[in-house]
């Protein structure tokens, strides 16, 4: 337990939350929104002016900094990472973070938008904070504690352990990435600037939950073309291409979407539909845990669309169903468990410190799926936030005051263990 310390987690998070920096999924550029440059710049100052003078960022809107060992012997580089963008699903323009002090667990009304109350019965896991510090939006936008809860955090465990010398501990390197939120956190990373053995993101809920595993993720887009005619005069001739994308939608399997899963159950999701008689664009996400359900659903699509074109290939002619599945990301257990001793040290950090760890899969990715599979192992780590990605998003104060703790015993059990 840190003691003697005047934490400075909350003072960043109030203050990074009120930059914009929500991320943009139809941008072509990279990052996708400059806005997200200015976090990354204000990062690399307030990590110049820790004494942390190799901090910078990138082109690209990745920021970088080494904490210097203090030790003599040689001992793995841990990364702690976390993303600075927030998700394109609600405003993050404007951003009034409050302090609800002393919450008592009466019903919170967001002060901007009266509407918008955050209620124990509608989310339960508040009554666990009762008596102590919450903090949430206004009430028109999200928080941000996604994940700039996790960037608060890595920032003052820097700041711990620069001013604490007497905490002994090998090479750290801090890596902030942009678009997590959009898919692409990884897209332009040059991994050889991070240099770490093994990371940890910082894009977690609630104390104690720690994530090894995520779903292997693909997208899917369906291109299906129709004919026009005149509807009077249409039989034999019109091919609505919208009723045909509805045929391939109820020919997926029956029960498996988001609102009907959970746990390690995968899913498809038709998250867009756009179109017209003569075409119409279809997209859709494939999630799943299991490698061999993952490869089935991916060939789901493909069956579909094969018959939906054999159904049609006399009166078309040529194929009227296009079927394009893109790999996203893959589950990072399969490259967290030769290393599984980092798995260890997380869960020793959290016992150590009182903290109950909660080992589930994640239901999503972080950027820690794509550093897996880019050579640095990188489970996930709780950073306190709750209701992401929209205007009932809040963060319990001690939450991301026990994440501090945790990354920083992480940084002490590391290089006791290899002493």
């Amino acid at each position: 337990m840190i003691t003697a310390y005047n934490f400075t987690v909350t003072e960043r998070f109030l203050r990074y939350v009120q930059i914009d920096t929500q991320s943009d999924p139809a941008a072509t550029c990279f990052p996708s929104t400059a806005k997200q440059l200015k976090l990354a710049e204000l990062l690399v100052q307030e990590l110049q002016a820790m004494g942390l003078t190799d901090a910078y960022s990138d082109t690209n809107g990745y920021t970088y900094a080494t904490i210097p060992s203090n030790i003599s012997q040689d001992v793995p580089v841990i990364c702690f990472c976390s993303h600075i963008d927030t998700a394109p699903d609600c405003s993050g323009t404007g951003v009034k973070p409050i302090l609800h002090k002393d919450y008592t667990g009466a019903p919170i009304i967001l002060p901007d938008d009266n509407s918008q109350v955050i209620t124990t019965e509608a989310y339960p896991y508040l009554k666990k904070h009762i008596g102590k510090s919450i903090i949430t939006a206004s009430g028109k936008t999200l928080l941000g504690a996604d994940d700039k809860s996790g960037v608060a955090i890595i920032m003052d465990m820097a700041h711990y352990l620069i001013t604490h010398p007497a905490i002994k501990h090998g090479s750290i390197n801090i890596l902030f990435t942009p678009d997590e939120e959009v898919g692409r956190g990884t897209e332009k990373l040059d991994l050889s600037k991070v240099g770490a053995h093994f990371g940890f993101t910082l894009d977690g809920g609630e104390v104690g939950t720690f994530e090894d595993e995520t779903f292997s993720a693909d997208a899917a887009t369906i291109v299906i073309d129709g004919v026009s005619a005149h509807p009077g005069y249409a039989k034999g001739k019109m091919i609505n291409s919208m009723l045909i994308a509805n045929d391939f939608i109820n020919q997926l399997p029956k029960g498996e979407t988001p609102q009907e899963t959970r746990g390690y159950e995968g899913f498809f999701h038709v998250h867009h539909l756009n179109g017209s008689i003569e075409e119409t664009v279809l997209e859709l996400i494939i999630r799943d845990h299991s490698a061999s359900k993952f490869k089935k659903r991916k060939e789901a699509i493909h069956k579909i669309a094969k018959k939906i074109n054999k159904q049609y290939a006399k009166q078309f002619g040529e194929d009227i169903c296009i079927a394009e599945v893109k790999d996203q990301y893959f589950n990072m257990k399969e490259k967290v468990m030769p290393v599984k001793y980092i798995v260890d040290i997380a869960e020793k950090a959290m016992r150590e410190l009182g903290i109950k760890p909660l080992i589930k899969p994640i239901r999503g990715g972080t950027d820690g799926s794509q550093l897996s599979y880019m050579g640095l192992p990188c489970p996930n780590i709780f950073a306190g936030g709750h209701n992401f990605h929209g205007r009932y998003e809040y963060v319990p104060l001690e939450s991301i005051l026990s994440a501090t703790e945790v990354i920083c015993k992480i940084a002490e059990l590391t290089q006791e263990r290899h002493k």
